[in-house]
């Protein structure tokens, strides 16, 4: 096994399935199954997860919402897909903690790095929920902030297509996929990986990301044991 303990990165949209809004519950197990399939392999796994599905602070603020209360409400929607993801993990026999940057009684207990380390060591996946639980961070910056709290080996973006490029693989048919990238040359290419409060707070404490296509089963399952498909940034 190469790490012992790792960060996921979803996004609130990986939760939509094919319905375009809210949470599916088919695309929810399908997470739930590649994060179990991780817990069984002995690995300790943490998860920061999105709620565009449901709310975008920025898009909001587009819209004529308060940026910071936009963003609120968005950390908000994170809570709801954490306790969604939670549910379905336990539904599948996994024990699972909720953490939340935001505290909210009755609901969900308050993250702090000393409790998050003490579940994970305890084998149970932790989900953090609320983003940093300021306006203005986004759930990139999130998921660098506790990757390096619970000094995770390894933060994994999961998205819908195999790693990084030189531009959108989507638009751009002959886009030229990187399998390893420092962050000095990533940040000189202008990559889009993390936005880049996130990116250049992995880059100071030096942890690696990993990017990959969270939507292909058995895709995490195949990185932790060692197999090369995505994009490693270091």
């Amino acid at each position: 096994m190469i790490y012992r303990r790792i960060l996921l990165k979803l996004s609130g949209e990986s939760l939509m399935g094919k319905d375009g809004y809210g949470i599916d519950y088919n695309a929810v197990k399908h997470y739930t199954l590649e994060i179990k399939s991780a817990v069984e392999l002995g690995v300790q796994v943490g998860v920061v997860i999105g709620g565009g599905n449901i709310f975008r602070g920025v898009k909001g603020s587009d819209r004529g919402f308060d940026r910071r209360q936009g963003d609120q409400m968005g950390m908000l929607a994170t809570l709801i897909n954490g306790l969604a993801l939670q549910t379905v993990l336990e539904e599948h026999g996994i024990a699972t903690q909720l953490l939340s940057a935001l505290s909210i009684d009755g609901i969900v207990s308050k993250a702090s790095f000393r409790k998050a380390v003490s579940y994970l060591e305890n084998n149970e996946v932790v989900i953090f929920v609320g983003g940093t639980g300021n306006p203005f961070f986004t759930t990139d910056s999130a998921a660098a902030l506790r990757a390096i709290e619970i000094q995770a080996d390894l933060l994994l973006k999961g998205t819908r297509v195999d790693g990084v490029y030189d531009a959108d693989p989507e638009k751009v048919p002959t886009a030229k996929k990187f399998d390893q990238i420092s962050f000095e040359e990533a940040y000189s290419k202008g990559l889009n990986i993390l936005d880049l409060t996130a990116f250049t707070l992995c880059k100071e404490n030096q942890m690696p990301i990993y990017v990959y296509n969270a939507n292909i089963t058995e895709n995490l399952l195949k990185i932790l044991q060692g197999k090369h498909i995505g994009t490693l940034i270091n």
